[in-house]
């Protein structure tokens, strides 16, 4: 088969991401008019999809990227939050169940950034516990303290007025995570020989 594979894997994954951006704005489903599922169909969009297509045309797609990027996926919901609260009135208009919309605004302030900082701080957890890469979760724990350091000073006290000065200041130690993690990864399957 094409890249290798017995299975058509590349075939079968780009399908599921048509699918799931199809349902993502299209009735009847029309994901994005429910908060949570729609947050997640995105952030797993960005996240996992990209990271197992690469994952299985260059490599092997293993247990363990489907876990880490699924965890990442939750932290790529909080970040679809984050730009939900300057949608506000629009969702709420359109009859869209964004978490803004649906929590308020400090309830979903405070999901968003539990979403983001708990998912990595349990790939990091799961890097040095099921992993046993202890150098790289510790680079990821350092590279998730900047973060909470931008949510405390910018975000949690306005997400609406601070959300792009937030999402500039954080999200490029989130992306050095995603590298880290991927590193990780990376180090794994060349000690087994992948």
């Amino acid at each position: 088969g094409w890249a290798g594979h017995e299975t058509p894997i590349m075939l079968y994954l780009t399908l599921f991401g048509s699918f799931i951006s199809y349902i993502y704005s299209a009735p009847p489903l029309k994901l994005k008019q429910w908060g949570w599922a729609g947050n997640y169909a995105l952030g797993s969009s960005y996240i996992a999809l990209p990271w197992w297509a690469g994952q299985a045309l260059f490599g092997e797609l293993s247990l363990d990227v489907m876990v880490l990027t699924v965890l990442y996926s939750i932290a790529g919901l909080g970040i679809a939050i984050v730009n939900d609260f300057k949608s506000i009135e629009g969702d709420r208009e359109l009859g869209l169940q964004s978490l803004p919309v649906a929590f308020g605004v400090d309830t979903a302030k405070w999901i968003c950034v539990g979403t983001i900082d708990v998912t990595q701080l349990g790939v990091a957890a799961y890097l040095a516990a099921g992993l046993e890469q202890y150098t790289y979760a510790a680079v990821l724990f350092g590279l998730i303290l900047p973060q909470m350091y931008f949510q405390y000073k910018y975000f949690i006290p306005d997400p609406i007025a601070n959300d792009v000065k937030y999402q500039a200041s954080a999200q490029p130690f989130l992306v050095f995570g995603l590298l880290t993690t991927a590193l990780a990864i990376g180090h794994v399957n060349s000690m087994a020989g992948m």
